[in-house]
């Protein structure tokens, strides 16, 4: 299985990343995808993944929360980020009216320059999108036909933004927040649409710790070894055997990120 959604340059992985990344492979995890979230996070994530060829890769992006700081060089800077093999897509970039960190036309601004920027590396991109569904869509559409592909990572939306999502050709990304009954129960309605060849899975390390682990960690932080877990959640809400979702969630992201093109 792969993690498409792992914060490894999280400070909370800062004294064991190692042993998160061995238990991951312990796990049978076969491939992470390490986000970037600003421009000195996705040099990190870069650095990570070069140090675990072949399993470990990454994105190189500005995430809305920090849209503020994009000036004239940032494009240059992630330019020159993405051309590391080991970089697959850019991002995590989009829009987050939720929180407004970042206000929002500079968050609309951050978004188009890196769509423009995936468009001319010819990279697919990593989206973030919250409370903010129809703004997003009407900037990104312009841009997918351009794009090798685009994936809304730790979707949480409701039926018609799937709908719509899935009608522009997203692929989506599922997290363990489909392991909680009660924020979750909407997205659990809405997992078994999703059709093969769309669905990624991911853990959004170390946010969103499975609610319902058993036995339940002594720590709150989220981990890639906790993926089979959001895997096999996903494949019951489907009626699909875990094996066959692995399968189908394995290839529909080996393809997407291109990792067997990666030199090692």
């Amino acid at each position: 299985m792969i993690d498409i959604g792992l914060n490894l340059t999280n400070p909370q992985f800062a004294s064991d990343r190692e042993a998160v990344l061995l238990r991951a492979q312990q796990a049978g995890v076969e491939a992470v995808i390490l986000t970037g979230t600003d421009l000195d996070d996705s040099a990190a994530a870069a650095t990570l993944a070069a140090g675990w060829p072949q399993f470990a890769y990454s994105t190189a992006g500005l995430h809305p929360h920090d849209a503020r700081h994009w000036d004239a060089g940032s494009a240059t800077r992630l330019r020159s980020l993405a051309a590391a093999p080991q970089v697959v897509a850019i991002g995590e970039c989009g829009l987050d009216f939720n929180r407004d960190f970042s206000p929002r036309p500079q968050q609309e601004a951050a978004f188009v320059a890196q769509l423009e920027l995936a468009v001319e590396l010819n990279k697919p991109v990593f989206l973030h999108c919250r409370d903010a569904h129809a703004r997003f869509t009407s900037l990104l559409a312009p841009y997918l036909r351009h794009l090798p592909g685009a994936v809304l990572h730790c979707f949480t939306g409701t039926a018609d933004e799937l709908s719509e999502c899935l009608t522009l050709g997203l692929h989506i990304g599922i997290t363990g927040w489909v392991c909680d009954e009660r924020r979750g129960e909407t997205l659990r309605a809405l997992v078994p649409q999703i059709p093969a060849g769309r669905l990624m899975i991911e853990t959004d390390a170390p946010y969103l710790l499975p609610r319902d682990l058993s036995p339940k960690p002594t720590s709150r932080r989220n981990e890639p070894a906790y993926l089979p877990h959001i895997a096999a959640t996903v494949a019951a809400l489907r009626g699909e055997s875990c094996s066959a979702l692995l399968a189908h969630t394995r290839a529909t992201s080996r393809a997407f990120f291109r990792l067997d093109e990666v030199l090692s």
